[in-house]
């Protein structure tokens, strides 16, 4: 299963993303790779779900993101053609996709969803976790412990 090499991978405290990032980083830097490179595929990982972000950096970052979106939630799916889309599905069948998506992002960050906070992995503890109660920026502005 995914999850029996994933421990190794996972930090008690960072996001999935930066975990993953950092995880690429290190392989490719035991390769030889350049620091340029280390740095484009470490964006490119750590961004990948950063809405508002991503699709304003490098081509390979914007690339990333924008598979991304189409894969998991069908950004941009229309303007495929049906051709296309059958390809995709006969190369990549989605067995049940939809279903098992979810599950799985939350096996990556169920044991540190207080990294959930200000991106979109709080809906996934939302939908995994009854009353989950998301950290509100508000809330942290109001009970800031500076003096008024």
């Amino acid at each position: 299963m995914i999850w029996d090499w994933f421990p190794h991978y996972s930090s008690p405290d960072l996001r999935f993303e930066v975990d993953g990032a950092n995880a690429a980083r290190d392989f490719l830097k035991s390769h030889g790779i350049s620091n340029d490179k280390l740095q484009l595929v470490w964006d490119t990982i750590a961004l990948h779900t950063t809405i508002g972000i991503a699709e304003h950096k490098e081509n390979e970052v914007a690339l990333m993101y924008s598979g991304v979106g189409l894969d998991v939630m069908g950004e941009g799916y229309e303007h495929l053609s049906e051709g296309n889309r059958n390809e995709i599905i006969k190369a990549f069948p989605r067995n049940d996709f939809k279903k098992n998506i979810i599950p799985t992002f939350f096996e990556g960050f169920k044991h540190k969803t207080e990294t959930t906070f200000g991106n979109i992995k709080a809906d996934v503890c939302a939908f995994m976790i009854p009353n989950f109660e998301r950290k509100n920026f508000c809330d942290c502005i109001l009970h800031s412990p500076w003096s008024e």
